[in-house]
């Protein structure tokens, strides 16, 4: 009635390959890289980053060339970490944008490169930066503006609070600050 030993050993053989096969899909499914591929480390800073996350993607003209990998409050704007693959060149004018993949997709950091003549080395910091567009800050923006455009014109719209220095509006780049 008991098993062999060489039932025991198979059956632990079978046991220890699901266990590693189990490991394999948790990693591949959550995207996690024992190994990371070879490249370079560069910073941005920014003012607002909405919804980034660690292992966000990192795109050059559409394409993916590197990805989110750490994210810290540094002087009261959020230090963005970003490891940017092997052969990949970023000049030292380039902007660094937080866009959306669609409506309601998932952030991503987006660079465009400027008319620079030098390249950033590993550990350089992209000094343009443009924060993330928020939706819900748009919709107050338009809520407020639209609702007091009928009220009196005495210079801030009939809005006796008004903060009439909208920083999102014109999302010009901002210096970014290592």
């Amino acid at each position: 009635m008991y098993a062999s030993r060489t039932t025991q050993f198979i059956v632990g053989i079978f046991a220890i390959l699901g266990i590693v096969a189990l490991a394999i899909l948790s990693l591949s499914l959550g995207k996690i890289s024992l190994f990371p591929p070879p490249g370079y480390t560069l910073y941005a800073s920014f003012d607002n980053i909405s919804g980034l996350k660690v292992g966000d993607q990192v795109q050059l003209a559409g394409v993916q060339v590197g990805k989110v990998v750490d994210i810290r409050i540094k002087e009261n704007r959020a230090l963005v970490v970003l490891r940017i693959n092997d052969g990949v060149k970023i000049d030292e004018q380039a902007i660094a944008a937080i866009k959306t993949s669609g409506i309601i997709g998932d952030k991503y950091v987006s660079i465009q490169l400027g008319p620079g003549d030098h390249d950033l080395a590993d550990g350089g910091t992209i000094q343009e930066t443009q924060s993330a567009f928020v939706l819900e800050d748009a919709i107050a923006q338009l809520i407020n503006n639209s609702g007091s455009s009928n009220s009196s014109s005495n210079g801030n719209n009939g809005n006796s609070n008004c903060n009439c220095s909208d920083t999102n509006a014109a999302k010009k780049p901002e210096k970014s600050a290592k």
